[in-house]
C-alpha cells in the first residue's frame, strides 16, 4: 500500500507548492473581475467596447504571431546549421547563440535604443553610405518592437530545435535520399515532420513571452505602440484600476492557453506521434 501511493507522496509538496503560488493567484487575480455591480462579465464588456483596447490587443497579438514566426525561420535554419557542425566548433555556435541570454532583458532593450536611435548606429551608417539624406524614425515603431523582440527570443528557439534535429538519424536522411527524393522532399516529408515537437515547444515559447513582454515594448514603442503588458501597467499603477488590470490578465491568459492550444493540435495533426 505504501509502495503504491508513494509516487503520490513524493509529488505532493511539489503539486502543493504550484497550486500556492502559481495556480491560486491567477483564480484570485480572475475571480476579482466577476464582482463589479454593472454585471458578472462588465469588465469585458467595457475592455471590448473601447475602441482603443482593442487595438492595444491586436497589434500584441500581431507583434506576438510576427515575432514567433520570425524567429521560427530564424531559429531553425540556425539550428540546422548548428546541428550538423562537428565537434567543438558546434559548441561555438551553440555558445555564440546563446550568449545573449548572459544579460538582462532590460540591457538588451537599451542596445536596440542605441543602435535604432535617430543618432544611432543604423542611421549614421545609412546617412554616412548615402542611403539616405536624413536619419530614418525607426524607434517607437511596431518593427523596431518586433526586431527587439526577435533578438530576444531566438535564442530559446535555438536551444529548442538544436537537441530535437540533432536526434534525426542520418541514416533516415540519407535513405530518403537514396530513394530519389529531392533535398526539397526530403526537408518537407522527414525533417520538418520530425522537428514538429521542437517546433511547437519553441513556438509557445517564443509566443508567450512576446505576449507578455513589457520592458522591451515600454523601451522601443513607448505610448505610441502600447501593447497588454504596457496597458495592464499603466492600469494598475498609473490608474490604480485594479480590477481594469485584472480584467487585461484574465484576456492574455485565456488567450494564450488558447493559443497554446491550437498549436498542439496542428502538432497532432502535422505529426500523429508528436506529444
Amino acid at each position: 500500500m505504501l509502495k503504491r501511493f508513494a509516487g503520490w507522496w513524493l509529488a505532493g509538496p511539489a503539486t502543493l507548492a504550484v497550486l500556492v503560488f502559481l495556480v491560486l493567484p491567477v483564480v484570485a487575480t480572475i475571480a476579482t473581475t466577476f464582482g463589479e455591480d454593472g454585471g458578472i462579465f462588465a469588465p469585458y464588456i467595457a475592455f471590448f467596447n473601447s475602441g482603443f483596447r482593442r487595438t492595444v490587443l491586436w497589434r500584441t497579438i500581431e507583434i506576438s504571431l510576427a515575432t514567433t514566426a520570425i524567429s521560427l525561420v530564424v531559429g531553425f535554419l540556425t539550428a540546422y546549421v548548428v546541428s550538423k557542425t562537428p565537434g567543438k566548433l558546434k559548441s561555438l555556435l551553440i555558445i555564440a547563440a546563446v550568449f545573449p541570454l548572459l544579460t538582462g532583458v532590460v540591457v538588451r532593450s537599451f542596445a536596440w535604443l542605441i543602435i535604432l536611435g535617430k543618432n544611432g548606429i543604423l542611421n549614421n551608417f545609412l546617412v554616412g553610405i548615402g542611403a539616405t539624406s536624413e536619419p530614418l524614425p525607426m524607434l517607437y515603431t511596431q518593427g523596431s518592437v518586433i526586431v527587439a523582440m526577435v533578438y530576444l527570443f531566438v535564442p530559446l528557439m535555438i536551444l529548442t530545435l538544436v537537441g530535437v534535429l540533432e536526434n534525426i538519424p542520418d541514416d533516415v536522411i540519407q535513405a530518403s535520399s537514396s530513394l530519389g527524393a529531392t533535398p526539397a522532399a526530403t526537408f518537407r516529408q522527414v525533417i520538418l515532420p520530425l522537428a514538429v515537437p521542437g517546433l511547437i515547444v519553441g513556438a509557445v515559447l517564443v509566443f508567450t513571452g512576446s505576449f507578455t513582454a513589457y520592458a522591451t515594448p515600454q523601451l522601443l514603442g513607448g505610448e505610441r505602440q502600447m501593447v497588454m503588458g504596457t496597458l495592464m501597467y499603466q492600469r494598475a499603477m498609473v490608474s490604480f484600476d485594479w480590477v481594469g488590470a485584472s480584467t487585461i490578465a484574465a484576456i492574455m491568459v485565456v488567450i494564450t492557453v488558447t493559443v497554446v492550444l491550437a498549436m498542439s493540435r496542428v502538432a497532432r495533426r502535422l505529426n500523429p506521434m508528436a506529444t
